[in-house]
This record gives C-alpha cells, sequence and structure tokens, in this order.
C-alpha cells in the first residue's frame, strides 16, 4: 500500500511545526532574559491569548501609580481600554504592537517607551510571531482601567 500526501498539505504540516517551534523558542529565550519574574498567568476575560502579570508596585494613598511587568506569548493582546490619567509602557523585551483608537497599529521593540495620554482608548500585545514583555506604569488617581471590546483578529492582523 502506498502512502500518498499531496504537496500542500505536507507544506501546510511543516509550516505549523516552524512555526510551533519558532514560538516556543522565542518563549524559552525570554524565559532566560526577562528584567523580573513572568509573573502569573492572567485569568481575566480582558486578555486574548496568554500572558503573565508579574505587579511590582501596586497604587496606594502614597503613590498614584501602578507598575506591573506584563509578559505576553505570541498573538497575545489586551482588550481596547482606557486609563483614566494615563499610563506609560517601557518596553523591555520582544516584538509588540501597541495602537490608539483610529491610529495605525504601531510596532514596538526593546527599549521603546509608548505614552497613552488619559482617556484614550488603545490596546496593545505581542506580535504574531514574537513574545512581548513590557512594564506598565499606570495612573490611578483618576479611576481604574476601563475595559472595552476585544480587538477582533482582523484589527490584530491590520
Amino acid at each position: 500500500m502506498r502512502l500518498t500526501i499531496k504537496l500542500s498539505t505536507l507544506l501546510l504540516i511543516i509550516m505549523i511545526t516552524v512555526n510551533t517551534s519558532a514560538q516556543e523558542a522565542a518563549c524559552t529565550r525570554l524565559d532566560q532574559t526577562l528584567l523580573f519574574p513572568k509573573g502569573e498567568k492572567i485569568k481575566n476575560s480582558n486578555f486574548t491569548g496568554t500572558a503573565y502579570l508579574q505587579m511590582l508596585v501596586e497604587a496606594d494613598s502614597q503613590n498614584n501609580n501602578s507598575i506591573g511587568n506584563v509578559t505576553f506569548e505570541p498573538g497575545a493582546r489586551t482588550r481596547w481600554h482606557i486609563h483614566p490619567a494615563g499610563q506609560i509602557l517601557l518596553v523591555t523585551d520582544g516584538v509588540g504592537y501597541v495602537q490608539e483608537k483610529g491610529k495605525p497599529k504601531r510596532v514596538v521593540r526593546k527599549g521603546d517607551v509608548v505614552v497613552f495620554p488619559p482617556n484614550v482608548s488603545h490596546w496593545h500585545g505581542a506580535s504574531a510571531d514574537s513574545a512581548f514583555v513590557q512594564i506598565a506604569i499606570t495612573g490611578r488617581e483618576k479611576g481604574e482601567t476601563i475595559w472595552q471590546e476585544i480587538v477582533t483578529d482582523e484589527e490584530y492582523r491590520q
């Protein structure tokens, strides 16, 4: 009995295997070079894909800012959301995307700094083929984060 596999099927199997291996390698490399611990897996519905959070500073009566180290696996991202007092992202590793409502998506890399003004709807997360690590500095003096709709796959790919 002869086994026949179409060339297109074989190529698809190879592409899936290579892509999965590349994503696993990217996550392993990040685990070895993280500036801060990866933290706990985020289990709420405000993220698509797998992301981790290590809180570094909680906002309190003496300090109005929360600071968290967020690690996104490839393809992971936040929902659209607003920070009433704004947010600053310090990119510490990988390749990610950021987008403000009504503006084009931007690629960000290690060493980039992103400032989201107060009350501007935006999202951020990893690129499709790279993990992404950010330190998020979020003002809390004007209220908590306002979570909005998910970032669709179409919006993510644009």
